[in-house]
């Protein structure tokens, strides 16, 4: 699993004109799914997340998690974290996962999320969504996970 996470003020994502999901101060969550993920790697992402300490704490450093600010997330499935550009100009996207496997566990890693009390927002699945991202920072990290 890739995820790119963002440290957010504030975020939405729209569908069709509408919002579908929002949060304010928290991590924009944009995922994606390869064919050997599974439950370990949901696990293991829901974990870091929750577990990262890079909001501000009182001294100005970074050194608080989402807990400590009460932050929230906004994840957005996204299979084009696993485009391959290395050939030609057009991206292949054979190391996406389908949407079969991808979806129940982008569901799990949202579930996982909500378990340990963290708010989360969603997009939808599968759906041409406009997300509008008030970076904060900015703040930007790549985590990943590879099956094991």
């Amino acid at each position: 699993m890739r995820a790119l996470l963002q440290r957010v003020s504030r975020a939405t994502v729209s569908v069709d004109g509408s919002i579908v999901g929002q949060i304010e101060r928290g991590f924009v969550v944009l995922l994606g799914v390869t064919h050997a993920d599974g439950q370990a790697e949901a696990v293991w992402l829901a974990n870091k997340i929750a577990g990262l300490r890079v909001f501000d704490d009182v001294d100005g450093k970074m050194n608080a998690s989402l807990a400590d600010v009460n932050g929230a997330v906004l994840v957005v499935s996204q299979f084009t974290l696993y485009g391959d550009v290395r050939k030609g100009r057009r991206p292949s996207f054979t190391n996406a996962a389908r949407p079969e496997q991808a979806e129940p566990l982008v569901e799990t890693l949202i579930d996982l999320l909500r378990s340990k009390g963290i708010p989360v927002a969603i997009g939808v699945f599968g759906a041409h969504m406009d997300v509008n991202i008030h970076n904060d920072g900015p703040v930007t990290l790549m985590l990943e996970r590879e099956a094991s």
